[in-house]
């Protein structure tokens, strides 16, 4: 299979978007945008980013602590700035974390212990130990068909409340 194939194949997947974020070589933060995230386990905590071997990032998170910021969906601009399309417009507002540097406003964090690391072809699979996180009300930013878009807040009156980790698929 080529790559422009599984690339156009698998954006028929929405995600989120979400700022991966660091220290980098020089203390300064230092963030990237990654759309391949996912919650790994409860016990322990953990959770994964998919990073490409050619990025800074790959390098700065060996054995490094991680934010994972997910973004809100008025936050485009910030993803497309952390995506390498540099802007001086963006307003970067950093907020200390008690491991690594966040995203002041994200939607939600994970704040991760480095746990283990994997092969994952041009990628490095980094799982993070979840050792805080919070979240907040509003709608999400995310992405399909290589374009971004608002995922809003499911009306409460439409919406089934399904655990994260427990979705009804082996229901009887």
């Amino acid at each position: 299979m080529s790559s422009v194939a599984l690339r156009l194949t698998s954006s028929a997947f929405a995600t989120g978007v979400v700022v991966v974020t660091c220290r980098g070589d020089a203390d300064e933060p230092h963030g990237l945008t990654v759309n391949s995230f996912t919650a790994v386990s409860l016990e322990p905590p953990l959770v994964l980013v998919s990073i490409d071997r050619r990025a800074r990032a790959c390098r700065l998170l060996a054995e490094r602590p991680f934010g994972v910021n997910v973004l809100d969906a008025d936050q485009e601009r910030l993803a497309t700035h952390f995506a390498g399309r540099s802007n001086r417009d963006v307003s970067i507002v950093w907020e200390s974390g008690t491991l690594v540097p966040l995203l002041a406003d994200a939607l939600a964090f994970f704040e991760c212990e480095p746990w283990r690391d994997y092969d994952g072809g041009d990628h490095v699979l980094f799982l993070g130990r979840v050792v805080l996180s919070r979240h907040r009300d509003g709608d999400g930013l995310g992405f399909f068909r290589s374009r971004f878009f608002r995922a809003p807040v499911p009306a409460a009156s439409l919406a089934h409340h399904y655990d994260p980790f427990e979705l009804p698929y082996d229901a009887l």
